[in-house]
């Protein structure tokens, strides 16, 4: 302790000596260089110990929210009965494999052709040929840099013969070889694929191959096409620029619609028997296609594959960090979507596409979200970074990304029955957003004079009781709805509580209200009224579950195929409760009917064609064949999952999604010039006098007009009342009760034992 007071002492004399002369025996200055590289080097140390720190405290905090949300969701069934446990966990069950159909939905999109589909289309319709190949009294149109680059026999055979679009003959000495055969071989060269029926015939192989050679792998040869611009006939050059790049017009043509359009206006005629002469010389416009992304662009055409690294980038851009590498991916991966799309080059496009998904995150989320909704965007990076949102929901809540949200992005995100939160931190997340977007009002009404200065609201910021909840409630009154509150857990959560209290909540949780009825009703289970579902939490499902393989003794499964009613309905009318199982479907058909009708004649959908509609049913039946899907029709509302096939179907085929609301019964509709058989009428035993024209008696009914008591005549077969064809028969007499007419048919009347008569209250 001396020591130490006699050197914090020495420290406080030195500046006193040196200002009086006095040579201090160390030199200060040369003493505080080591002593400051090794305080650097020792809070490298510690800022490394710190981050690892920090990772175990993350990893700590997350292990013990999910204990939170585990002890939470156990103290609430701790009290529920078997088959209460049994019944949410159904429900869970029933949300999982919609999600998973949903999933799979999200990500259809239409499949991009590859270089070998596009060189087959390519050899198929003759686009853009160059020279006439003669075999046998046959001419087949081909193109040069396509048989050069594949087979040396062409190579030397079209080198003879350098005039544009001449005739070749070619004279072969195997006999076996005819003109279909000849075909073929063609095919394989711009395919790399030989028909099954001739790969059996060994021997006229084997002098194919010692004719023609034994061609490389189709992806080989293109690459080495791209790489040494053997035969380049056209010329990409750029507005701006005084690099270009030599290409193939068979490549250009086959791939890309706009290349094969341009080159066939600019194609000198057939037969004029003209020197090719110079390569075909393409400027493209800067400002649409940048020549950075040149090299991008050739390699996907030839290679398909879609390569950020072959942008020509500058100095700046090349020092970028790698923690802004993600954002500068994205943007780049923007532009070449864009490209993409002009060039009707879908490769180059999804391509794009998966390379923004692949660099999200939560940081870029918002932009990419926000650019992905814009009419030049992608519907298919929305979908994705929606899934992202949800399943990262949690995560975002508790980021500063939560304020810069759109009230749009947050009301979808919690539309969703997939989002991975519990409803307490839903509720949070909701509160935390509307006292932010209100401090933002309050900066904007506050004076000039005190914006941007020590007293603005930005920089002294503002206390919670300072807040007006007036305002707060009106800014979250389109947003809070959403919020589940008879499910938020712990129900004695001081958040529910004060949210309550503040009127934030325009309806209170059941539990909280003082007058409320004694009825036992548990709003996590569907009871026949009023019923919202509970949100597909995993670490709620897998907690029910282990309670509920505790108090059984047997493991549950989430594949098990059982169904749990409870309904006040016969089981051959489940399908007719929208309360139970059709909550999902409901909900989804009763908002697409608030929106304005679909009018296909003015274009605001485009109109597939009989063949497009045949192979969309064909498709769909096809994933009705699927495991998962048969797995999702046995515990699930069948219309939800036959909602979502339709929409994978349809994005599949490149259609926007309200096309599976126009085409819902499609799948039951016929071939045109086939007419449906009337089924004959189904008679009961006992029944008398049915009237010829009830909907009981025929299904030609369902289209009939029927009039309201307005007298305004409606279309009796709107979607809300279509019934499917696999609806059983007392079902369809359940649903059309209103449309059955007997004669003399008496008035229904009740007795309630007092002596008089009383009509229903329905009547």
């Amino acid at each position: 302790m001396m020591g130490a007071n006699v050197s914090g002492s020495a420290e406080k004399v030195l500046p006193s000596t040196s200002f009086t002369g006095v040579a201090a025996p160390k030199p200060q200055p040369p003493m505080r260089a080591p002593a400051a590289d090794g305080a650097k080097v020792k809070k490298r140390k510690h800022s490394g110990f710190a981050t690892l720190r920090r990772k175990i405290i993350r990893h700590y905090k997350r292990l013990s929210k999910s204990l939170d949300h585990a002890r939470a969701i156990r103290d609430l069934i701790s009290s529920w009965s078997v088959d209460e446990l049994r019944a949410l966990l159904q429900e869970y069950r029933r949300m999982l494999v919609l999600k998973e159909l949903a999933i799979q939905a999200d990500l259809a999109r239409p499949p991009a052709s590859s270089c070998k589909q596009d060189l087959s289309d390519l050899y198929n319709h003759r686009y853009c040929t160059d020279v006439d190949l003669v075999f046998r009294d046959a001419v087949f149109p081909a193109h040069k840099v396509v048989l050069s680059a594949r087979c040396v026999y062409f190579k030397r055979l079209l080198a003879r013969y350098p005039e544009f679009c001449v005739q070749v003959p070619v004279e072969l000495n195997i006999p076996e070889i005819d003109v279909p055969t000849f075909s073929v071989l063609l095919r394989y060269l711009y395919t790399g694929d030989i028909p099954e029926d001739r790969r059996t015939d060994a021997e006229l192989l084997d002098k194919l191959c010692a004719t023609f050679g034994t061609p490389n792998a189709l992806d080989c040869d293109v690459e080495a096409l791209l790489e040494d611009g053997a035969g380049a006939d056209v010329v990409l050059a750029f507005s701006t620029s005084l690099q270009e790049f030599p290409c193939h017009k068979a490549m250009l043509a086959a791939r890309s619609l706009f290349f094969r359009n341009l080159l066939m206006r600019r194609a000198a005629p057939s037969g004029t028997g003209g020197t090719a002469g110079q390569p075909t010389r393409i400027v493209l416009d800067e400002n649409v296609i940048p020549h950075r992304y040149a090299q991008v662009l050739l390699h996907c055409l030839y290679l398909d594959s879609v390569d950020l690294n072959y942008i020509v980038r500058g100095a700046v851009e090349a020092d970028v960090k790698p923690k802004f590498a993600p954002q500068l991916n994205i943007e780049e991966a923007m532009e070449v979507y864009q490209i993409g799309r002009f060039l009707d080059l879908a490769i180059l496009s999804q391509g794009s596409e998966d390379i923004i998904i692949e660099n999200l995150n939560i940081d870029n989320m918002l932009s990419v979200l926000r650019w992905a909704r814009l009419p030049h965007g992608s519907d298919w990076v929305y979908r994705q970074a929606m899934h992202f949102l949800r399943e990262e929901f949690v995560a975002v809540a508790s980021s500063p990304v939560l304020f810069d949200m759109d009230q749009s992005l947050l009301k979808e995100a919690l539309k969703s029955d997939f989002l991975q939160a519990s409803e307490l931190e839903v509720l949070t997340a909701v509160i935390r957003w509307g006292e932010h977007q209100l401090m933002k009002q309050m900066e904007e009404r506050e004076p000039n004079l005190l914006s941007h200065t020590a007293h603005s609201v930005s920089k002294k910021g503002v206390k919670k009781r300072d807040l007006s909840d007036r305002e707060l409630r009106e800014i979250l009154s389109d947003v809070i709805a959403y919020v589940r509150v008879e499910h938020v857990i712990p129900t004695s959560s001081e958040t529910l509580v004060s949210a309550v209290r503040r009127g934030l909540i325009s309806r209170p949780p059941s539990h909280m209200l003082a007058d409320r009825l004694e009825t036992g009703a548990n709003p996590w289970l569907q009871h026949g009224g009023v019923y919202n579902r509970p949100r597909l939490f995993t670490l709620y499902m897998d907690e029910v579950k282990v309670v509920l393989e505790e108090q059984v003794g047997v493991e549950t499964s989430p594949c098990t195929p059982c169904r749990v009613r409870m309904s006040h309905i016969p089981d051959t009318l489940y399908m007719l409760d929208d309360k139970e199982c059709g909550q999902y479907y409901t909900d989804q058909l009763s908002a697409a009917c608030l929106l304005p009708p679909v009018d296909v004649v003015a274009g605001e959908i485009p109109v597939p064609d009989w063949d497009t509609v045949q192979a969309m049913a064909r498709r769909e039946s096809d994933l009705h064949q699927l495991t998962s899907v048969q797995n999702a029709l046995a515990v699930s509302d069948w219309r939800a999952v036959h909602h979502e096939i339709k929409l994978r179907v349809v994005r599949e085929f490149g259609l926007p999604d309200m096309v599976a609301d126009v085409l819902q019964e499609q799948h039951s509709a016929e071939v045109p010039d086939k007419q449906p058989k009337e089924k004959p009428p189904r008679v009961e035993q006992g029944a008398t006098e049915v009237v010829s024209n009830s909907s009981l008696v025929t299904d030609a009914s369902y289209s009939t007009l029927n009039t309201d008591e307005s007298g305004c005549s409606y279309d009796g077969s709107s979607r809300l009342d279509v019934m499917p064809d696999m609806m059983p028969d007392i079902a369809r007499a359940a649903r059309s009760l209103s449309q059955v007419s007997l004669h003399d048919s008496p008035t229904a009347t009740l007795d309630l034992g007092d002596g008089n008569v009383h009509l229903p209250a329905f009547l």
